[in-house]
């Protein structure tokens, strides 16, 4: 069963109604006993740094959530959820979980050429093919992003899919046990279900 969880902010409805599609079985999951429960967890998030860590932090979930990666179960974050997974950002003050090595950046853009936030479909190149979060994916992968900051990854193998808008950044992490996209896979149709259906069934 993927636990999806509620904290006050994110897309809850929508991840779910995605997992079904997809043929996955989820629960939305809003205290450490039903998130202990799970045998996989999503983290989903829309808004600001800060106010997401601190909605966390303030669940009564923070803890379960550290103690349940520790143990092996994987975890996915999307978009804010996925920024939170790394140590810090350059939006806010609190410190993120850092289950993965990363920072978050503000774009460094040209305004007159490029909008922030980057806003729309776009397409990404998967790093690692092996990876089975991309399992048995082919050709150009194509997804919803909605965002100003993104990952700046200690290390470039972390980098699981790279998306090009002005630069090269990464638009999708993971280390061991912890996947994260900065895309909506919930609202990326058929690739987005693809994406979902291998968490649910592979990772």
């Amino acid at each position: 069963m993927i636990g999806i969880l509620s904290y006050g902010i994110g897309n809850v409805g929508s991840i779910q109604n995605m997992l079904k599609k997809a043929g996955a079985a989820s629960v939305i999951v809003e205290t450490a006993d039903a998130l202990s429960a799970c045998d996989k967890l999503i983290l989903p998030g829309v808004g600001a740094f800060d106010t997401g860590m601190e909605l966390l932090n303030r669940s009564g979930m923070r803890q379960a959530l550290d103690t349940a990666v520790g143990a092996g179960k994987p975890l996915l974050g999307i978009c804010l959820g996925m920024q939170m997974l790394g140590t810090r950002s350059e939006e806010g003050k609190d410190s993120g979980l850092g289950y993965i090595p990363f920072q978050n950046i503000r774009f460094q853009l040209d305004p007159a050429e490029y909008k922030v936030p980057h806003m729309g479909w776009n397409y990404v190149a998967v790093t690692d093919a092996g990876d089975p979060l991309v399992q048995g994916f082919a050709g150009k992968q194509r997804y919803y992003f909605v965002h100003s900051y993104h990952a700046l990854c200690d290390d470039a193998h972390d980098a699981l899919m790279l998306c090009d808008y002005g630069y090269s950044f990464a638009a999708a992490v993971r280390r061991g046990n912890v996947w994260g996209t900065q895309f909506h896979p919930e609202k990326s149709h058929r690739f987005g279900m693809a994406l979902l259906k291998n968490f649910a069934e592979v990772c």
